[in-house]
């Protein structure tokens, strides 16, 4: 009989032994698994946090990169401040020589004219650029020596099929007036000049200079200026052998020009310390 006891206790002992290591296993278990999933609660709030500060930053650069694009009028681009960045509409009417992957661009549109220098541009695209095309460009206006000009520019070819080209606006009696500014690096004529001697680096009495100074010699390809008056005010003009070779009718002719000679000009209204249009067209008239 005290066996049988002895034995009905031990035994009830063990499973309650057993039913308390039960129990401290399933909650130390719980435990594990509350604190694993509030870990990755946290992660996951964490990593959510990052990627929305990142979409924030994605968009808020991406609005700044189309407010800073937004095509100007030209009435804003001249009242834009120097050294700000513009973005314009324009049509191509004659470029410079390619190289070295940029090229320099006189644009303009029905408004006004844009000076586009040393543009960023692949030769493949240069070649595309013939008088016409409308670009849309984004650079910065700057000013160089009186040129208002834009620089360190891009361009991407507009796709809407316009085109453009500037008719010559006689700005002949606007010489000696201020307002002549206003027309700055558009496409212009003048008409009924005369030349005027220019003095060469011997002192001679000339037509024309090869370079400014008169260092330049025939077959070197060198810019040629020369003088011409209306009014009786004298200006200099340049042909920019970079947009008129020496193979060009309009080098030819200057280069065969004489003092008294009367001309008419078309060229576009560039600037430089004052008005010194780059001459693309001379007629001998008297």
């Amino acid at each position: 009989m005290k066996k049988k006891l002895v034995l009905a206790l031990a035994l009830s002992m063990s499973l309650t032994l057993a039913a308390c290591g039960s129990s401290s296993s399933e909650s130390s278990s719980t435990e594990d698994t509350e604190e694993t999933v509030e870990e990755s609660t946290e992660e996951t709030e964490e990593a959510e946090a990052e990627d929305a500060g990142e979409d924030q930053s994605a968009e808020d650069a991406s609005d700044a990169e189309t407010e800073a694009a937004a095509v100007m009028t030209y009435e804003e681009y001249a009242a834009a401040e120097l050294e700000t960045q513009v973005c314009v509409e324009t049509y191509v009417q004659a470029t410079q020589s390619w190289w070295d992957d940029t090229i320099t661009v006189y644009s303009q549109d029905e408004d006004g004219a844009y000076f586009l220098y040393n543009m960023a541009c692949s030769e493949e695209d240069a070649e595309l650029l013939v008088p016409g095309t409308k670009i849309i460009v984004t650079g910065y206006k700057s000013e160089w020596s009186g040129e208002v000009e834009i620089i360190d520019a891009t361009f991407e070819f507009a796709d809407d099929g316009d085109s453009y080209i500037a008719e010559a606006l006689d700005v002949t009696e606007l010489l000696a007036d201020e307002s002549l500014s206003d027309y700055q690096n558009q496409f212009v004529s003048f008409t009924g000049m005369t030349v005027e001697p220019s003095t060469d680096a011997d002192g001679n009495e000339v037509a024309f200079l090869y370079n400014w100074d008169g260092s330049g010699e025939a077959g070197s390809n060198c810019d040629l200026y020369f003088n011409v008056s209306v009014n009786g005010e004298t200006y200099n003009f340049t042909v920019e052998s970079y947009l008129c070779g020496e193979d060009t009718e309009v080098y030819q002719t200057v280069t065969e020009l004489e003092v008294g000679d009367v001309i008419d000009l078309e060229g576009f209204l560039y600037w430089y310390e004052g008005v010194n249009p780059h001459i693309t067209s001379v007629t001998v008239v008297g």
